[in-house]
C-alpha cells in the first residue's frame, strides 16, 4: 500500500507505545456530542410519513419513509384466489425463520416456509463475532440485562430484553444439541469472549464465521421436517379476512414467473432488516434481500412501528481493497487486541466503546483530516490487527479469525502483518415492527421474530444479541403460535384497498406517487420483478423466469 506510505510509517511507529498505554475513553458528555455531531442517526436525514399508523408522529430515514408511504406492486384489480392451503405460513429464510419452523416441527400442523433467495441466504449468514448468554461463573441474567440496557440507552422494551437474557442459556443448549460447534476452552467448557459494553465475557463463537455455523446446522436440520420450503418466492403483500386479521400472503414464483396466493391461518414475519436501503450513502455489511420487505408489508396491515429512526452503523467496515468495501470486520477483533488508529498513529478511542460511540468517533476522525485517503477516493482509519499477535502470541489473528485472514489475503493483504482500513458501515436495523412478549403484531394473525422486529435493543444493540434475538424469538413466535392460532378466513386485499385510498386523500406533495414498494432487490443489482397483474395476465409467461439467483453476499 505505498498511497498510504506515511501513514502506515507512523502507526507502526507508534505500535510498542501503544501497547500498554490505557485506551482513551470518552466521558458522557463527549459521547453525547459525538454522537450528535457526526452519527448518521443524528444528521436530519429523516422525516414523518403522512399515512399509516405512525402519520405524522415518529421520524424515519428518508429513504425508508418513500417505501412506506409507497403503492403496492399489485395492480388494483388483482383478486387473491387461494392457490396453497396452509396452517402456518413463515415468511424468510434466515435464523429466525429457520428456528420458527424448527419449533413447529412435530405439532400436527402444516407449515410453508416462503424465501425471496434461498434457504439460508440471510444476514445470519453475514454475522462473525458471536452470540450472547450469560453462562460465566460471575454473569448472570440480570448482569446480561443491565449492559444491554444501558447499551440501548434505556429505550429497550424491558419484557422483551429479560425474556432474550433469561432464555439466552436454554437457546445455547439447543443449538449446540442441534450440532452447532462453539469454540471451546480446553476444560470444555465454552470460551467466552469480552464485546462493546459486556461488562463480563460473554459471547460465545465459532471462529470468526459463527453466524454461518448456526446458520449450516437450522437449514440441515429443517430439510429434514417435513416444512414444505418455496425457495425464490418473494413475499408481495399480505392478505387479511376484510375484518382486519392477517390470512396469507401473496408471493411472486420467481422460477415460474406467477404470482401464488397462499392462504394461513398463522402468518410469521421473519424477513429481516434493511440495510440495502445504503442511508444516507452508506455502503452495507447486509445481504442482497435485507431491503425491508417485512416493515412495509406489516405496516400496509396497521402494524406500528418502532425506533426506525435508529439504526447501527458497525464501526469496522472494510474500507480497502474496494471489492470488500461495506463488508464487515467482527468487533471480536478488537475486543482481541486490534486497536483503531487515525492517520497520526494516534490511537484515538478505546475500540471497545458502544458502537454508536464509537462509529461516530471515527466518522469525526475522518472529517475532521485524520483519516486515510484510499486511490478510491474513501477514507479510513486503520484496525491495527497485528496488535493481536504482539499481544496473544505469534499466529493467534490466523487461529481464531480465519476467515479474515482469507479475505484480506486474496488482495494480497496479510492481516497478521499490515493493518487494515476501516470506515462505518450500515449494519443493523435498531428498530422494527411493534411485538409484545409473544411476539404478536398489533394485528390478528401477524408474528414477527428477528430484526424485522423493534423495541428490544433500544437505539444501539450490542454485539451477539442479533443472533440471540433470532433464537429467542423465533422458537417463541412459534409456540405463541401454537397456543394462540386461530381458524382459517378469507383471502382478500381489503386493508390495500384502505391504504390506497388514505394515500390519495394524502396532502398533494407529501407523496411521491411513482414510488411502488416493497423494494424487493437494491438498485445495484439489476434484479426487478415484473409486476403482477389482474388474473388474465398471471398466466403469460414472465420474463422473471430468466433471471440468475443473486448472489446472498454483497461481494
Amino acid at each position: 500500500m505505498e498511497w498510504a506510505k506515511e501513514s502506515l510509517e507512523k502507526l507502526k511507529a507508534s505500535r510498542l507505545a501503544r501497547l500498554d498505554q490505557p485506551a482513551p475513553q470518552p466521558d458522557s458528555a463527549q459521547a453525547e456530542a459525538i454522537l450528535k455531531q457526526y452519527h448518521p442517526d443524528y444528521l436530519g436525514h429523516e422525516r414523518k410519513v403522512a399515512v399509516g399508523p405512525n402519520a405524522g408522529e415518529q421520524e424515519f430515514p428518508l429513504e425508508l419513509a418513500q417505501l412506506l408511504e409507497g403503492d403496492s406492486s399489485l395492480e388494483p384489480g388483482y383478486l387473491p384466489k387461494a392457490e396453497i392451503e396452509t396452517d402456518v405460513l413463515i415468511l424468510g429464510g434466515g435464523g429466525a425463520g429457520a428456528t420458527a419452523a424448527l419449533t413447529l416441527e412435530g405439532s400436527g400442523l402444516s407449515v410453508h416456509l416462503a424465501t425471496k433467495l434461498r434457504l439460508g441466504d440471510s444476514n445470519t449468514v453475514m454475522a462473525e463475532g458471536g452470540i450472547q448468554s450469560a453462562l460465566g461463573d460471575d454473569d448472570s441474567p440480570r448482569r446480561h440485562f443491565a449492559d444491554a440496557l444501558v447499551g440501548g440507552h434505556g429505550d429497550n422494551d424491558p419484557d422483551l430484553l429479560r425474556i432474550l437474557c433469561e432464555q439466552g442459556p436454554e437457546s445455547i443448549r439447543w443449538l449446540s444439541q442441534l450440532g452447532c460447534l462453539f469454540d471451546q476452552n480446553e476444560d470444555g467448557r465454552f470460551s467466552l469472549r469480552g464485546g462493546g459494553g459486556t461488562s463480563v465475557p460473554r459471547v460465545l463463537a465459532c471462529r470468526d464465521y459463527t453466524g454461518l455455523e448456526i446458520m449450516r446446522v437450522l437449514k440441515d436440520a429443517v430439510r429434514l421436517t417435513g416444512t414444505h420450503i418455496l425457495e425464490e418466492h418473494v413475499a408481495m403483500e399480505l392478505v387479511d379476512d376484510g375484518k382486519g386479521r392477517v390470512t396469507g400472503a401473496i408471493l411472486f414464483d420467481r422460477n415460474a414467473g406467477k404470482t401464488v396466493c397462499v392462504s394461513a391461518r398463522a402468518v410469521i414475519l421473519a424477513t429481516g432488516g434493511s440495510g440495502q436501503l445504503r442511508l444516507q450513502g452508506f455502503p452495507t455489511s447486509n445481504h442482497v434481500g435485507a431491503t425491508g420487505d417485512g416493515l412495509v408489508l406489516a405496516y400496509r396491515q396497521g402494524c406500528r412501528l418502532i425506533h426506525l429512526d435508529s439504526y447501527q452503523y458497525h464501526p469496522s467496515g472494510a474500507c480497502f481493497p474496494e471489492a470488500l468495501a461495506g463488508q464487515l470486520v467482527t468487533e471480536a477483533i478488537r475486543s482481541t487486541g486490534a486497536q483503531v488508529v487515525n492517520a497520526e498513529g494516534v490511537h484515538f478511542i478505546d475500540e471497545m466503546a458502544y458502537r454508536d460511540v464509537l462509529a461516530g468517533a471515527i466518522i469525526k476522525e475522518t472529517a475532521e483530516g485524520r483519516g486515510v485517503k484510499t486511490p478510491h477516493g474513501k477514507i479510513g482509519i486503520w484496525l491495527d490487527t497485528p496488535m493481536i499477535d504482539l499481544k496473544k502470541g505469534a499466529g493467534t489473528l490466523a487461529r481464531q479469525f480465519p476467515g479474515l485472514i482469507h479475505r484480506f489475503e486474496r488482495y494480497n493483504i496479510d492481516p497478521a502483518r499490515q493493518p487494515i482500513l476501516i470506515y462505518p458501515t450500515l449494519h443493523y436495523q435498531n428498530g422494527g415492527i411493534c411485538i409484545d412478549s409473544e411476539c404478536r403484531t398489533d394485528v390478528a394473525g401477524l408474528w414477527a421474530c428477528g430484526e424485522v422486529t423493534g423495541g428490544l435493543h433500544g437505539k444501539n444493540r450490542l454485539m451477539g444479541n442479533s443472533l440471540l434475538d433470532i433464537t429467542v424469538f423465533g422458537r417463541r413466535s412459534a409456540e405463541s403460535v401454537l397456543r394462540n392460532i386461530p381458524e382459517r378466513g378469507a383471502v382478500t386485499l381489503t386493508h390495500l384497498q384502505q391504504f390506497r385510498a388514505e394515500r390519495s386523500k394524502a396532502e398533494r406533495g407529501k407523496i411521491e406517487d411513482v414510488t411502488i414498494s416493497p423494494k424487493f432487490f437494491p438498485d445495484a443489482s439489476k434484479m426487478k420483478l415484473k409486476p403482477a397483474s389482474v388474473e388474465k395476465k398471471q398466466e403469460e409467461k414472465s420474463s422473471s423466469s430468466n433471471f440468475e439467483p443473486p448472489n446472498p453476499f454483497n461481494f
